[in-house]
């Protein structure tokens, strides 16, 4: 589907006694629910009527998306957008729980979002739905172009490989810590290790988490180009995981990638704009 795609011109609409979305307890679930097919068949979103509005507003957001993803590849399965009530209804689908800041929550093949209408007491703006569904369908692009519907999960791909595609394709790093303040956090905890170990740290400090994984996902383009990217992905979609695919399409482990990333901060060394010069070779 391209942009300008909307509902009443390319969207069928088709009312119909749909199952309850997964792990969605709300009432107002339970009724009869409408399905909005895109004709490429790339997505369909599933809704409650009082919704519609919502899911005709994310069809946008997803038409804006697409032509945009093609920069990594194009989606192979129809993704199935699940339209929330509520955020706690979100929780519960996806079962995460206390991420207040939580709007999406994407897999394979289908996706789950916190009806638009409810992101705070105003809603969300076009802009701000746009910019969720282009990182959400990066998640599922990348999970389609790395392996299957039985296999993605099991790619030991690294949250911040996972994150920063999404963030750097959605162009998020406005809302992220600086790479200043991640070199300042480094100096303050010269222990830990935000890149490779985030998990402590998803819940308490997700905007460092995102910003870190940013900035490691645009410093392996600026060093590498995207076709190094693509070519991980494929490598992964031909039966290796992320370790092995990493070295043998960057031609060293993410975990030297990593820590190159990680002096690259602690050194500063985007003052000087060396963001491609790779800090394990030695300079002539």
């Amino acid at each position: 589907m391209r942009k300008g795609s909307g509902l009443g011109a390319a969207g069928r609409v088709a009312v119909a006694v749909l199952t309850l979305l997964v792990g969605c307890a709300a009432p107002r679930m339970a009724t009869l629910e409408a399905s909005m097919e895109s004709p490429s068949g790339l997505f369909r979103i599933e809704y409650a009527p009082e919704d519609a509005r919502d899911a005709a507003r994310l069809q946008r957001a997803v038409d804006e998306a697409l032509p945009r993803l093609e920069r990594w590849g194009q989606l192979r399965e129809t993704v199935t957008i699940k339209v929330m009530p509520d955020h706690q209804a979100l929780e519960h689908a996806v079962r995460q729980h206390g991420l207040d800041w939580l709007r999406a929550w994407s897999r394979y093949d289908d996706m789950f979002v916190q009806a638009p209408a409810t992101w705070g007491l105003a809603g969300a703006t076009q802009a701000q739905i746009n910019e969720l569904m282009l990182h959400e369908l990066t998640h599922s692009l990348m999970y389609q172009l790395a392996s299957d519907r039985f296999g993605w999960s099991r790619k030991r791909i690294p949250l911040w490989f996972r994150e920063g595609m999404a963030s750097f394709t959605a162009e998020q790093s406005y809302r992220w810590v600086t790479l200043e303040e991640i070199a300042r956090y480094l100096e303050r905890f010269p222990g830990s290790d935000p890149v490779q170990k985030p998990d402590d740290l998803y819940r308490a400090d997700s905007n460092l988490v995102y910003g870190v994984a940013h900035h490691a996902f645009s410093f392996l383009v600026g060093r590498y180009g995207e076709e190094a990217v693509r070519a991980l992905l494929g490598e992964m979609k031909g039966g290796k995981d992320f370790p092995e695919a990493f070295e043998s399409a960057i031609g060293l482990t993410a975990e030297a990638f990593t820590r190159d990333f990680t002096r690259y901060v602690r050194w500063r060394g985007f003052r000087s704009g060396r963001a491609l010069q790779r800090v394990t070779e030695p300079q002539n």
